[in-house]
Formats: C-alpha cells, structure tokens, sequence
C-alpha cells in the first residue's frame, strides 16, 4: 500500500547557498570509485530482521525534539511488521518486499498476520475480511508472498482469545457475540479459517508458525489449550503469548510450559481431559500438599515465591505427576516489548471498565528480541506489539472523548503515542541506551519534472565511544533514487541500498568529531528513514 515520507528538511537561507559552503571546506574531486561494503558483523543466534521503512520510523518523520529522537531509538530495534488488509495480491506483494529485504539483509522478519473476519469483535481494532473465502484467499497470497525464504509468522492476535459466539470448556458463552455473525457457523468457520491458515504457512520448507496462545493473566491453560489444538497448533511451531500486552516473562514462561504439558496431556496421555490441566486460576499440586490459591499477576512467578499467590511449584509439580514419560513439544514465543515492569495495577472501583490492557500508564520496554531465552520451550522473545503505537482510543467505559487515566485523547489504535513512547522508553528494563551517531541532512531537488535529482548536504557526527576507521554510513532509500556522486567517501548501491566508506586519505572518525558530504543523485530529494554508521542506527 502507498507510504509517503517528508522531503529533505532546508534551511531557512536555503540548501544551495549551504551546499557551496560545504563544498569548498571538502577537497575538490570526483567520487571516488566504488568500495565494497563493510562486511557483516560477526553474528551469533538469529538476528531479527530491522525494518528501514517501519512505521516506527515513519512517525518519526513527523515528530521533532526529544519525540523524534525517542521514534528513531525504537525504530533500530527489530520489531515485528503487521500486515493488516489489502486484497490477496496486495498483501503477497508487500510480504514478498519485505522478506526480500530481509534476506538480503541475512535477517529473520517477523510478520504478523491480523486479518480474521470479526477481528477483535469490533473493539478498537476491528476489522478483517469478509468471510471465510477472502480470508482463505487472502491467507494464501500472504503465504505465496513468502515462498521458500524464512519467516518467522504470528498467526492472527487474539483469533483464539476472541472467538465468536464460542462455547468454552465450562459451557458458558464467551462475551463476543456480533449479531453479523452467525452463532451456528462462527465457531466453525474461526477455527476452518485458522487450520487452513496453519496448513498454508506450514507447507513453506522455511517458515515458523504460532498461533494465539493469549497470556498469563487471560484464558485458563486447560481452556487455551484445547481452543490451539481445534486451531491445528499440531501442525504448527507452536503458539505466542502476551500479544500486545504488559504480562511478566517469568510468568508467560511458566504458562507457556503449562500449556505446552496440557496440550501432550490431553493428546497424548488421555485425550481430551483438558480439564485435568493445572492452572493459573488455582495452584494447588502435590509439591505444596494441593493447597492453592488464584495467582496474582502483579508480581513474578517462580517455583520458591514465598507468596503463594506467585509460587508456580504446585502446578508444576501437577504435570510432573501426570505426563509420566510423555515431553512437552509444542513451544513457544513470547512478546516482551512493553512488560518491563508488568501490568498495570489499575486503582478499584474508579473506572465502569479499567481496560488495563489498553495504553496502561508508566509501561517499559523489555527484554529485546533474542533467541537466547534460556528455556527449551521459549524459541524466542519478540516484540511483537510495536511499542510506542497506540492500543486504541480507551475509555474505559466512560463516555469519552478523553483517557481518563491519562486526562488525553488517546491515539487510534495503530498511531503513535509520544507520551507512551517516552514512558516505555524511560521505564526499560534494561535500559535502552541513545543512538551513538547523528546524521544532518540539508537537501534539495534540482532538475524539471522528467530528470529529477537531487544534491544534499550530510553532516556525520560519531556520538560513540570508539574510533572508527574506516568509517562507513550507510542507508535505503524508499524510492527508485540513484546515487550519482559522493564528495567526501566513496560508495557502493545495490537497488535502494547505498553505502558511503571514508576516503582513504581521511578514514577516521573519532568519537565527538564530525564528516561532511556531499550526495548528489536522480530521483526525488527524500530523505531516507534512517541512516547507519558502522551498522549502527543514528539520530538524524
């Protein structure tokens, strides 16, 4: 789908008068020939794909000061990209783009599949596809825009949490409940859409696929686990969990764990007792003489917590007693994107509904992507929320317009939220260190409508610790821009992707020192998103 971008910021003297100050402070020389790019950096684990044209990073274009400083930080860290609409030939072309991207980058993408008909039950984000056929449909372009590359795919946010007109385990109704659904067909049709969804992106040699697993803090472990099996979770990766959502790792660790024992419970060892399954809700087992309690969520769960209401050991203990020989074999991803600091512990009896799912105060960033995770069962943390964008315009139950937590009109669901991003970035655990490179741009289009150019003006500042020698800036552009010359570097381009290396009569760039150059180039004067100094995101 179409993205604009801000064109190259001036100044108010204008960008031809800087540019031949600039000039003359350089050595006057034609670019120098071409140099190879830096080599990858060394690289252990996988290394998630860090998108240069994200949303993130398209905020950031609007924003100034500390808020644009703030967006270009979360834009260098890897997030997942969401894919959201658009007809099946649509989504395979900007699947396909982006996967490209990242394999030509040597990077794992994260994508995420969010199209369901009924979709969030027409909550904030509502929407998706028609009925069962679209989404099949649309599914499928999405899988063929992947073809044999890898992916990592997460499979439709709450599309097992909110299921339509659905039955649970205890014969209650669950709450959503559309009047354009059909209560006969719904549960069947969410749960025919999910498995050929799964078996869609399960074909591909090279693809990881999770579906909806919920979080700590939502449905029961026996109830999850038998929504994920009717779902085809045995054909999948597994499932992910915390979504969007502020729940502890420690506690989506051992709730995973929980999910994945009661899902070879009641398939392998007695088929269909769910029922059977320990969890969150009471937390009584052998190892604590079967007294529980409900777990809180509001603090860590481990197996020694002195607080009953955090101890994990009698539920552990419980599938310890009844899988026998039989492993877990389902695993699992966790979003940690906002949960530094967990849940909200929202005040009682203030809001008709305290929805402290949505855009809760004083959030943190997490632990940044990784597959190092310590846990068998834990493939990876992720972010899959990206965090700094809205949960929706919550009310919490109130009339509205304004958060009454927060005394604002929050964003819609999806659009950047400055005062939550800096919040999450003030609260990381770890934290987040700045960018350690600034780049200023001063640009300007030269030539008529059919040769359009470009000549811009960079000022590079290492803002790190560490010489660098030989020093290289790279950057993509979102468009068809070529690069004609560069004064003050040498360069190399590859389709959008361009890479400046210090001449060899100046290669060094100590830490607080500034380069300049000089770009000159065909195609519109956009500035790129953003630029990397020695593989490393910068200010700009």
């Amino acid at each position: 789908m179409p993205r604009t971008r801000a064109p190259m910021r001036r100044t108010a003297l204008g960008a031809t008068a800087t540019l031949a100050v600039t000039l003359t402070m350089l050595a006057p020389a034609q670019a120098a020939p071409p140099a190879p790019a830096p080599p990858p950096a060394p690289q252990t684990g996988t290394t998630f794909y860090t998108n240069p044209h994200s949303t993130t990073l398209e905020a950031a274009q609007s924003l100034t000061g500390q808020a644009r400083a703030d967006a270009q930080l979360l834009g260098s860290v890897p997030s997942a990209d969401w894919f959201t609409g658009g007809t099946p030939q649509e989504v395979r072309a900007e699947v396909d783009g982006l996967v490209t991207a990242a394999s030509k980058a040597g990077q794992l993408p994260v994508l995420v599949a969010y199209n369901l008909p009924f979709r969030d039950c027409a909550q904030y984000s509502s929407g998706g596809a028609a009925d069962t056929a679209a989404y099949a449909a649309w599914i499928d372009g999405f899988a063929a825009g992947i073809g044999g590359r890898q992916a990592t795919v997460i499979l439709e946010p709450d599309g097992l949490g909110i299921i339509p007109h659905y039955t649970n385990l205890d014969g209650s109704m669950d709450w959503c409940q559309p009047a354009e659904a059909d209560p006969a067909a719904a549960t069947t049709n969410r749960f025919a859409q999910l498995n050929h969804a799964v078996d869609a992106l399960a074909a591909l040699p090279n693809v990881k696929v999770y579906l909806d697993g919920t979080s700590s803090a939502w449905l029961n472990v026996g109830e999850i686990s038998d929504r994920l099996v009717k779902a085809g979770v045995q054909k999948a990766t597994g499932f992910f969990l915390n979504a969007s959502n502020y729940q502890f790792t420690e506690n989506g660790t051992a709730y995973g764990t929980w999910v994945s024992s009661c899902i070879a419970y009641a398939t392998e060892v007695v088929p269909g007792d769910y029922a059977s399954c320990g969890n969150q809700y009471w937390n009584g087992g052998p190892a604590t003489d079967w007294l529980g309690v409900a777990m809180s969520q509001y603090g860590r769960w481990t197996p020694d917590a002195t607080d009953p209401a955090l101890n994990t050991a009698g539920v552990d203990s419980r599938y310890a007693s009844i899988l026998g020989g039989v492993q877990p074999a389902a695993t699992f991803v966790i979003d940690t994107s906002r949960n530094a600091v967990g849940p909200w512990q929202y005040p009682p009896d203030v809001y008709p509904a305290h929805e402290d799912w949505c855009n809760p105060p004083d959030r943190g960033l997490g632990v940044r992507p990784t597959t190092s995770t310590g846990s068998a069962l834990v493939d990876a943390y992720l972010w899959i929320k990206v965090p700094g964008e809205s949960d929706g315009q919550c009310f919490r139950g109130t009339a509205g317009p304004l958060d009454p937590e927060r005394g604002i009109a929050d964003p819609a669901a999806g659009q950047w939220f400055t005062e939550q991003a800096r919040e999450l970035l003030a609260l990381a655990a770890p934290p987040l260190n700045p960018l350690t490179c600034n780049v200023k741009v001063i640009g300007t289009s030269v030539g008529g409508p059919r040769n359009r150019g470009f000549v811009a003006a960079l000022t590079v500042e290492n803002r790190g610790t560490q010489r660098l020698s030989p020093w290289h800036l790279s950057w993509e552009f979102e468009g068809n821009q070529r690069v004609r010359t560069v004064v003050g570097g040498s360069f190399v381009q590859s389709d959008n992707a361009v890479t400046v290396t210090a001449p060899r009569a100046r290669p060094s760039l100590a830490p607080g020192k500034k380069v300049a150059l000089v770009v000159t180039g065909t195609g519109d004067a956009q500035a790129p998103l953003q630029f990397r100094l020695d593989g490393q995101a910068c200010r700009s």
